[in-house]
């Protein structure tokens, strides 16, 4: 179910996103915001910087928040991301327990945005249906079509396909 705040925790993440480009990694950002509304961990793509093509932002957090906090927690917890998370750190968010992913822009927009960069070969794969094949009532919010032109706004000119 939307919350007033998911707007909130969602620029929150994307400011994240910002911070990753700058630091010369993909700029996309995730938080974990705990049953209480606290933001608990925040995360950029580390995957230049760190040469681990894991480092997708959703991944890293799910492995550290997995590392710093129980299942049952966990699963009480919301993974805000500025797009949708792809097919690993789906697996990744599922197997850490983490109970509810909100995310701003889907991933069919990345796709028209990263079009054939080799740094990016999006999935054409909604979150949702990796979620429903598993065992799991992972709650899913998105996308925020208000929240798009923001989520959008790091990837101008990183890409090798003008947005």
């Amino acid at each position: 179910m939307r919350t007033k705040d998911d707007i909130f925790y969602l620029r929150e993440a994307n400011e994240v996103a910002i911070q990753a480009r700058a630091a010369g990694n993909t700029p996309f950002g995730a938080i974990l915001v705990g049953p209480d509304g606290e933001i608990l961990l925040r995360q950029g793509n580390v995957e230049i910087t760190e040469h681990d093509c894991t480092g997708h932002a959703e991944t890293t957090l799910a492995r550290k928040a997995f590392t710093k906090y129980t299942r049952d927690f966990l699963w009480q917890c919301s993974l805000y991301s500025t797009f949708e998370p792809c097919a690993m750190c789906c697996g990744a968010i599922y197997w850490a327990n983490i109970g509810r992913v909100v995310y701003g822009t889907t991933e069919k927009k990345l796709l028209e945005l990263t079009g054939d960069d080799k740094q990016n070969p999006t999935f054409d794969l909604p979150c949702r249906d990796i979620f429903d094949k598993g065992q799991k009532d992972i709650q899913v919010e998105g996308p925020f079509p208000e929240f798009e032109t923001e989520s959008v706004a790091p990837h101008r000119g990183y890409w090798n396909k003008s947005c």
